[in-house]
């Protein structure tokens, strides 16, 4: 799929139009982007991955931050305690889909989001803002990816410099970097079975990885890409882009 470079200009917000296609003979599937209430850097990389048919969603106060991207949400869900009711009516006023639910609602707005993108069809799940803030929140984000209902899901994590991808039983991830780049697998099950990298510092060759170990993180790309694949179990891995922090500093 061709990637649509969305770079709007100062001030100007683009409305993402999803158009969705229920025959895999044409190629497409869809990709939804969510837009969590954790911390966000709305920067130019970030904006330039976003694809015009993407499904934009918002958790609640993540509505906030695709503003601020310059993007109106296709739709915002939660319980809505993070907006203010003049953000509401001017969200609904340019054609965002309110999905609101009572504060008492036993799922975070995040599981919410997550839920409705699988609905609507979405094959691979971007997700912006998960980290940062409460550390309860943080975590729970994370080890809501991990659930079997989302096993065949491409979930990607952005969040600069690193970007994560959530690997089960048999995946294979291929990553794109510099020379020294971080790369840090975290097991989340009790053991990650036939662990095997090329490209990285330290190989590992049908590696067992254990809950808890802290064996595979800060490993590093040798060149400019890297491939990891797992047998059985499931697998944060994160990607650090020291370039760009580099070039941040």
């Amino acid at each position: 799929m061709n990637l649509i470079r969305v770079m709007p200009a100062e001030g100007m917000r683009i409305n993402c139009i999803t158009n969705p296609s229920s025959d895999p003979e044409e190629g497409y599937f869809l990709r939804a982007v969510i837009f969590a209430n954790g911390n966000f850097n709305p920067s130019a990389s970030i904006l330039s991955s976003l694809r015009e048919d993407d499904l934009l969603i918002a958790a609640d106060g993540g509505a906030k931050y695709c503003l601020a991207a310059g993007l109106w949400p296709n739709t915002v869900i939660g319980d809505m305690d993070s907006l203010s009711p003049s953000l509401i009516q001017d969200l609904k006023n340019h054609g965002s889909q309110m999905i609101e639910y009572s504060p008492d609602k036993d799922q975070t707005d995040l599981e919410l989001a997550l839920t409705y993108a699988v609905q609507q069809g979405a094959l691979e799940i971007l997700l912006l803002g998960l980290l940062g803030g409460r550390l309860d929140q943080s975590m729970a984000n994370i080890l809501l990816l991990t659930r079997n209902e989302w096993k065949d899901l491409n979930l990607i994590v952005s969040d600069e410099p690193d970007i994560a991808y959530l690997m089960h039983d048999n995946d294979t991830v291929s990553i794109q970097g510099h020379p020294g780049d971080i790369v840090s697998l975290i097991p989340l099950s009790e053991v990650v079975t036939s662990v095997t990298t090329h490209g990285l510092r330290w190989q590992l060759d049908q590696a067992q990885l254990i809950l808890g170990s802290t064996l595979s993180v800060s490993n590093e790309l040798l060149k400019t890409n890297a491939k990891i694949q797992i047998g059985s179990g499931k697998l944060f891995l994160i990607h650090r882009d020291t370039h760009m922090k580099e070039s941040e500093e």
